[in-house]
């Protein structure tokens, strides 16, 4: 069993080395999709693309936005030459297909600049869906995608005219993070959006257990925090990073605001992908459910499996009883 400093370690080499051939030093680029919503796992994998690319190539991007504000023409202007990279994640295919529609719109808007897809697990449920997406990207000659597991990177091949790279997900860049101190037993963190594979009567089967999830916020606390952001940039002279600044501001405020939950169980139970890889890069325990599609568990399979911090579980219950042991030993050591 790896300890889990050396496994995200390993996972930080292995997103350089798929990504180091298309992204150059000194090369401006651009982030498009920026996940301005209340899911602090999205703002993770803001925070690890962010990391990655001040560690390993000392860069900030020089243009950054919003599906809602999007602009090509200031895109443009602001960075006339240099590779447009779309935020990663689990929304490639037809269930979150605002992001979808975004990200081929982009494609055939710059034809002749690289876009490099962010690591991205792939679902389709219409066949047809899929057909539009294979002819818009095979109509771009320089589309890199980076997926997050076998299985996706298996479909990409069979159906996308484009380079496929097998890829870890970009939250492990931010590296090991330090817990705040544990406030009860176990903490069950589950969805209850359209990817949850399990229904209410199990949600609500162990009382004792409190039940949440991470896409509660202080609205307030958000727009301050983007406030502060845009000010140190001004305060700074870096009025071209106001946007940046304001954006990456939100980012550090959620992932600030899951780390604070995440860390009130000292042993957790979850079916979202990125409550496994904060818990690991936290150090938490945590028994691992699959959603509805199996995105968590084909990415424990490729990458994050085989330390004894997580276990994948059979079933909620299986999770819980795991976790309830979990949490006696780490109290007694």
């Amino acid at each position: 069993m790896r300890s889990h400093t050396a496994l995200v370690a390993e996972l930080n080499d292995k997103v350089h080395a798929c990504l180091k051939d298309l992204i150059f030093d000194g090369t401006p680029l651009a982030i498009l999709d920026f996940p301005d919503i209340r899911n602090c796992g999205d703002s993770a994998i803001w925070l690890g693309e962010m990391a990655y690319l001040q560690a390993r190539h000392a860069v900030r991007p020089a243009y950054v936005s919003r599906i809602a504000d999007f602009s090509p023409e200031a895109l443009e202007r602001r960075m006339p030459e240099g590779p447009l990279l779309i935020h990663g994640g689990g929304n490639f295919g037809d269930l979150w297909v605002a992001h979808q529609d975004f990200r081929e719109q982009v494609i055939e808007r710059f034809p002749d600049r690289p876009v490099i897809q962010f690591p991205q697990s792939i679902h389709y449920r219409s066949p047809d869906r899929a057909d539009i997406s294979a002819r818009v990207i095979g109509r771009h000659r320089n589309f890199v995608l980076l997926v997050r597991d076998e299985e996706s990177k298996h479909f990409a091949e069979q159906h996308f005219d484009c380079d496929v790279r097998l890829c870890p997900d970009m939250a492990f860049c931010i590296g090991p993070i330090q817990p705040d101190p544990a406030q009860f037993p176990v903490l069950a963190m589950l969805r209850a959006d359209r990817e949850s594979a399990l229904d209410a009567a199990g949600r609500s089967a162990h009382p004792d257990i409190p039940v949440e999830d991470w896409i509660s916020e202080s609205r307030m606390s958000v727009r301050m925090s983007k406030a502060r952001g845009a000010l140190a940039a001004l305060l700074a002279g870096n009025s071209s990073e106001v946007r940046l600044s304001r954006l990456d501001a939100a980012a550090h405020n959620r992932v600030r605001r899951g780390i604070r939950q995440l860390s009130r169980g000292r042993a957790i139970v979850t079916d979202r992908l990125h409550v496994h890889i904060v818990s690991l890069l936290l150090g938490r325990p945590h028994a691992v459910l699959d959603n509805s599609y199996g995105k968590v568990r084909r990415f424990m399979s490729a990458f994050s499996g085989g330390t004894d911090l997580s276990y994948l579980a059979t079933s909620l219950d299986d999770g819980i009883e795991w976790a309830r042991e979990r949490a006696a030993r780490e109290a007694s050591a």
